[in-house]
């Protein structure tokens, strides 16, 4: 018998743990858990506007106790962003009274997403809108003089997510806005004009029943002007434009939800803080010859690889822009075109 395995067990000495103390851990006593709530009882709500990690979400549109609320995002979505025109579940107080809080815990199914980035080649998205199914680009005739290439560009971002494009033109009493149109004459682009003494209200608003529209364009074009006479409520604060740089001054700072209401029904109007610029680096390249439709259906005929720019072999729009089959508008609409691929295969 070796000395390890004695049968005098009473000599062993008996431990007892139970009056070891433990450290707790700094992030508390209790372990961490993956698990997550699957807050059952949510209600779901569509946010109208974000301010400084406040949203405001509406409850039950249309409904009799519809109702508008104030949210803060939960912990568990702290990655995720969270926008206006977002559909959202919420627990905690929901009635909407003053001083309450209630919280997201569920972002909905997106059907579309406006973003842009600060250039081509900026990987970084900054998400504008969600949901929305319209875009409204508003443009001056003058002061500010209109640029072709951001009409361009947010007609790329629109088709790329999948929302319908309209073309608003204001201060039309300023300047001619025939020549600007014609590089727009082979779009399925419907087109308002407006001026200071006739804006075109009952038209735009009739264009705007049962949709949610996102309202874009330059830094003093009259985009909050426009918004303004739309829904009188709104009171969106309106710039003026530099005379001396001819640049409109950024007044609005949000993105927010107006609603439109008639005897035919509602709709939204999103306003947008105005930009200088509009950048594509989130979009897909092959996506941008179909926002260019009088150009796509020439392009079938393209062979297979074509990458559409002035010196690709046997392109089928350039080939047709030189044969004068569509004029000299036409040829601008292919210039427009192939800047942008340019910007992408040179990124």
């Amino acid at each position: 018998m070796s000395w390890w395995s004695s049968d005098d067990e009473e000599d062993e000495p008996e431990y007892d743990e139970s009056d070891i103390r433990v450290r707790p851990s700094r992030r508390g006593s209790r372990p961490r858990s993956k698990m997550r709530p699957e807050h059952a009882n949510a209600v779901t709500g569509s946010v109208l506007g974000v301010d400084r990690g406040r949203y405001a979400v509406l409850l039950n549109e249309d409904e009799s106790d519809e109702r508008e609320i104030t949210a803060a995002r939960a912990s568990e979505l702290r990655r995720k962003s969270v926008v206006t025109g977002d559909h959202v579940d919420l627990v905690g107080d929901t009635t909407g009274e003053a001083g309450t809080l209630a919280r997201i815990v569920r972002i909905g199914e997106r059907s579309t997403l406006l973003r842009r980035s600060a250039d081509d080649t900026d990987e970084v998205e900054r998400v504008i809108v969600a949901n929305a199914d319209q875009m409204l680009i508003v443009v001056a005739a003058a002061n500010p003089e209109p640029r072709i290439r951001l009409v361009d560009r947010y007609l790329v971002a629109a088709f790329d997510a999948g929302i319908q494009p309209l073309l608003c033109i204001t201060k039309t009493d300023l300047a001619d806005p025939a020549v600007f149109l014609e590089n727009f004459a082979g779009l399925d682009l419907p087109v308002f004009l407006s001026s200071t003494e006739r804006m075109p209200l009952v038209e735009i608003t009739e264009a705007l029943i049962g949709h949610r529209t996102v309202f874009v364009g330059h830094s003093g074009v009259g985009k909050s002007t426009l918004v303004n006479a739309l829904v009188p409520s709104a009171e969106r604060a309106i710039g003026r434009v530099n005379e001396v740089t001819g640049r409109g001054r950024h007044t609005s700072s949000s993105t927010i939800s107006f609603r439109v209401v008639t005897d035919h029904g509602s709709g939204w109007v999103i306003d947008t803080p105005g930009v200088r610029s509009f950048g594509l680096g989130h979009v897909n390249p092959e996506n941008i010859l179909g926002a260019f439709t009088d150009l796509a259906r020439i392009a079938e005929r393209c062979p297979r690889g074509c990458t559409h720019l002035p010196d690709a072999p046997d392109c089928a729009m350039n080939e047709a822009v030189e044969a004068g089959e569509l004029g000299e508008t036409g040829r601008a609409r292919l210039d427009s075109l192939q800047r942008l691929l340019g910007t992408f295969a040179a990124a």
